[in-house]
């Protein structure tokens, strides 16, 4: 597995390695996604006919909103659409026929990815690494997120086929005993990344 592209968890950007890891390869960075979410307050605003204090769509620590997350997938032709939706269904009944899924649970994202048509992964950058999933455990550990308030998308479109598909595709990984799912999710200690003038993030001022 230690092909497979995987960011550690850095300050609150979980929105930002999740898209990463989705593409296997560091596309997005923190100051792209401020610059999507202000474009996307300056619209907001533009309907409201005034300006909000605080953004809508990111905050100091690093968090980004779906729909930043939405408009950086739409860039690339990739869109996200809730597995609750009526369009989803098929997905939500049988999650091992889509290529992938973002999931979110208050500020945290995490992504779930299929390598080489074949197998499928946790890329969650909280853990230690890539943890493989069995196509059973998968619907199992999807209705399980579900239950404990994850909101989960479907992510539509031609991912990027990467070296690491076409590896997995000849050699599967080997299975170890199914992850469990996520406790419900608790905010992380300690202090988030700052973003701002520090950090090169274009402020509101």
């Amino acid at each position: 597995m230690d092909k497979i592209f995987f960011e550690k968890q850095e300050g609150m950007l979980c929105a930002q390695h999740a898209l990463n890891m989705l593409l296997q390869q560091p596309l997005f960075t923190s100051v792209d996604l401020s610059v999507i979410a202000h474009q996307l307050d300056d619209e907001e605003n533009a309907v409201l006919k005034r300006k909000r204090e605080k953004s809508q769509n990111m905050n100091d620590s690093g968090f980004f909103s779906v729909q930043v997350i939405v408009k950086a997938l739409s860039a690339l032709g990739l869109e996200l659409i809730s597995i609750d939706h009526p369009t989803a269904a098929e997905y939500k009944d049988c999650p091992t026929s889509a290529t992938a899924f973002i999931c979110n649970m208050q500020e945290h994202w995490f992504t779930l990815r299929k390598f080489g048509g074949r197998q499928w992964f946790s890329l969650n950058s909280v853990k230690a690494g890539p943890e493989v999933l069995s196509d059973t455990y998968l619907s199992i550990y999807i209705s399980q997120l579900s239950l404990e308030g994850y909101s989960i998308f479907v992510v539509y479109g031609d991912i990027p086929y990467v070296e690491v598909d076409h590896i997995i595709e000849k050699n599967p990984v080997p299975l170890k005993p199914a992850v469990t799912a996520p406790k419900k999710f608790e905010p992380m200690s300690g202090k988030g990344q700052k973003l701002g003038r520090e950090s090169g993030m274009p402020t509101d001022s």
